[in-house]
């Protein structure tokens, strides 16, 4: 039977258990990030700008990645002193993360199960200001955010021409079962568990991301026929 985190336990806030199972279980650095504050009208972020981007979804304080802590105790801490606060979990230390549209992600999960392929997990986020729809992340190991442009090219895409980026070094990702926006919630799409504890590197998975990328992405923009970005 697969392994799952964060297993609820009796009486303790949903966030403070997945917070500490994150850092206890697969030894992943966490942060508290802000919330979002219920009252007359729509709810809006703890940080109080009325118009922000990522309600409920970003840092509190500037120093946030210094402070990220893998300590269960620590996380226990925060959580307990506010179960409201969002998770937040740094790229570019356990793990990058490859950052697509859902429906091209979803396109190139099932083409990667076909093909065999190692995968990590895989969360499924919504979309912050200038984006459309959901998003899926798809952790692999650390360091893809300098290589993507090659791997791009490699596939005969030019950097910026797909809806595929990288979020490493200095980044985050909303972990579930963070509430992001008024009405959606940060889940996984394919949850952490045993069997996905060693995380894929980028190379492997960014074949079949790129062509569903591809798939969606405007006619101008699609690479001529007999280019290399195909899935293989």
């Amino acid at each position: 039977m697969e392994e799952t985190p964060g297993a609820p336990e009796q009486g303790l806030p949903p966030l403070l258990v997945e917070a500490v199972s994150y850092a206890e279980d697969r030894h992943w650095e966490v942060a508290p990030g802000t919330w979002l504050v219920e009252g007359d009208g729509p709810a809006r972020c703890s940080c109080g700008d009325r118009s922000c981007a990522l309600p409920g979804a970003h840092p509190v304080t500037e120093d946030w990645r210094r402070k990220a802590s893998a300590g269960p105790g620590v996380v226990r801490r925060w959580w307990t002193e506010n179960p409201r606060s969002s998770i937040l979990l740094p790229t570019g230390r356990s793990f990058d993360a490859l950052d697509v549209p859902e429906t091209a992600g979803c396109l190139a999960l099932a083409r990667m199960e076909r093909m065999g392929l190692t995968l990590g997990p895989v969360v499924a986020v919504p979309a912050s200001a200038g984006q459309a729809g959901r998003r899926l992340l798809f952790l692999v190991l650390p360091g893809v955010l300098a290589k993507l442009p090659d791997m791009l090219r490699g596939l005969g895409w030019a950097p910026g021409r797909l809806d595929l980026v990288a979020r490493g070094e200095g980044d985050w990702i909303i972990a579930p079962p963070s509430r992001v926006g008024p009405y959606s919630f940060a889940q996984w799409a394919r949850p952490p568990s045993a069997l996905n504890r060693w995380l894929p590197d980028a190379a492997e998975l960014i074949n079949p991301l790129a062509y569903a990328c591809g798939r969606e992405a405007p006619a101008a923009f699609r690479v001529p026929q007999g280019q290399p970005a195909v899935a293989r």
